[in-house]
């Protein structure tokens, strides 16, 4: 068997950051580890531990322009003949997907040469470029036990979780900070580029609104948009509140583990650490998502009970004020919650995933959906 996997994923965290755990695991396993990608990787995939990364054409397809689509299909075209070439030369033993339409020539070109596949989707809801590889690839493994959009799947389907990354892993080791009754409630928030627009308009608003005992017992580390942070570190200042502010933390998921309250989006990479540090969060889904997966993925912890899901409209700044001044007052919900939301934690996503990956490599066909 050839020792080379190439992994795929489209350019940003949330497909890069499960595949990079992935191949830290394939190569203490010996594998050689290839990595193709769109030119976004270079903003997230500056730690990826490919012996080689390949940049291959891409786009999105839009049926509402057709010659958006049209382009979309062409540069499809080109990436499928880019990857077809490669794969010739690197002969791999399987070839993964992590989602986006990066993945789709590499897949494609895979399953064309007869090279054993798996697209793995982190989301509750299968993503439309792994919707259009899934009953062409040999296997989908998914992060959650049900998923939706996932009939073409039938028989295919490996519940493996979502693998994260080693500061991931490191940070759940972390016990829940204790509150005390008169202390200090540590808040992290973030939401990529929509969600952190949002949170910088709503936070000071909401915060204004709290009895000034309980806004001196907050202490908050937040993402901001470059443009936003000196209007937000301004408000923060005339308000008496510490804050920390910054477009991108490099140590998010330690940050995340020093927290008693997380507020974000809810993307299938933000949920999964959630779960596997073990903190709850109040998750605002992204809104206008055409499939509501980020609804999906907050419903998993919600469930469970460790956390909350509110709708961005309904999020309104005397709402926030209200929960968080009920979380000043009972901070045991926390904690609770946050024993919650470590139990659906899956800190063995990566190496259920890598036993998969050798078992789809070494010639095993899969019947009925199964776990690992």
């Amino acid at each position: 068997m050839e020792k080379t996997i190439l992994l795929c994923a489209g350019g940003t965290g949330g497909h890069l950051f499960p595949a990079e755990a992935l191949a830290y695991a394939l190569k203490s396993r010996g594998w050689s580890v290839h990595l193709a990608t769109d030119h976004r990787a270079e903003t997230y995939g500056q730690n990826f531990p490919a012996d080689e990364t390949h940049i291959i054409r891409s786009a999105t397809p839009s049926v509402k322009s057709p010659k958006v689509f049209l382009a979309a299909a062409l540069s499809l075209w080109h990436g499928y003949r880019q990857s077809k070439a490669m794969l010739k030369r690197l002969r791999p033993a399987a070839v993964v997907g992590f989602g986006g339409y990066p993945t789709v020539p590499p897949l494609m070109a895979a399953v064309r040469l007869r090279i054993p596949t798996i697209a793995h989707d982190a989301n509750a809801v299968l993503g439309r470029a792994n919707r259009l590889l899934a009953s062409r690839v040999s296997a989908v493994a998914t992060s959650f036990p049900e998923v939706g959009h996932a009939n073409a799947a039938s028989g295919k389907i490996v519940q493996t979780g979502n693998p994260v990354r080693q500061m991931v892993i490191d940070a759940s080791r972390v016990p829940y900070p204790r509150i005390a009754a008169d202390g200090s409630l540590n808040l992290v928030i973030f939401g990529g580029s929509q969600g952190a627009r949002f949170f910088s308009d709503l936070l000071p608003e909401a915060l204004a609104k709290l009895d000034p005992s309980a806004r001196a017992r907050l202490s908050i580390v937040q993402q901001c948009r470059p443009e936003d942070i000196d209007r937000v570190r301004a408000a923060y200042a005339k308000l008496g509140v510490t804050a920390e502010l910054a477009p991108f933390f490099t140590d998010m998921p330690a940050r995340i583990a020093e927290s008693h309250l997380v507020i974000s989006r809810s993307g299938a990479s933000t949920v999964c650490e959630l779960a596997v540090i073990g903190r709850p969060a109040i998750m605002v889904p992204l809104p206008g998502a055409i499939d509501q997966d980020q609804s999906a993925n907050a419903l998993v912890l919600a469930k469970a009970g460790g956390g909350w899901v509110v709708p961005q409209a309904e999020l309104t700044a005397d709402r926030l004020s209200r929960e968080l001044t009920a979380f000043l007052a009972e901070p045991g919900r926390l904690a609770q919650a946050a024993a919650a939301a470590k139990s659906v934690g899956r800190p063995d996503a990566v190496e259920r995933l890598a036993d998969l990956v050798e078992r789809v490599a070494g010639g095993e066909r899969l019947g009925a959906s199964t776990g690992v």
